[in-house]
């Protein structure tokens, strides 16, 4: 399981650069849970339902202007993955913002079940 817990977890992550939120969401299960704890701006904490955690997703790019999500690392066992990624975006001064994070994956029937964000910008 861990080949398709990565393969899964990289195009999940992938994604969140083309901002396909209806493919997005199609890799995660019905009953999905997201927790993040940044940006402050957002309302952090738990998510639980596919609305509340595209409600946040759909957040994204008014929190991070033009973001772009790099993967650094990232593995897989079993049901469980890991990505460590930098995030960059557009600053209101037109700077650039970034940030480093970490996801926490739980899979559960070939879905992404559970995503637990933590990052520090």
């Amino acid at each position: 399981m861990s080949n398709a817990t990565l393969e899964l977890v990289t195009r999940f992550e992938s994604l969140f650069n083309s901002r396909d939120l209806d493919a997005i969401m199609a890799c995660m299960t019905d009953d999905p849970v997201f927790e993040h704890v940044a940006p402050p701006s957002a309302s952090v904490g738990r998510h639980r339902g596919r609305a509340a955690v595209r409600a946040v997703f759909e957040s994204l790019e008014q929190h991070f202007p033009d973001y772009t999500l790099e993967m650094t690392d990232i593995f897989a066992t079993g049901s469980r993955a890991a990505c460590q990624y930098t995030l960059r975006w557009r600053q209101p001064d037109g700077s650039e913002g970034s940030a480093r994070g970490a996801d926490l994956f739980t899979i559960r029937d070939g879905k992404i079940a559970e995503k637990l964000t933590y990052a520090t910008l």
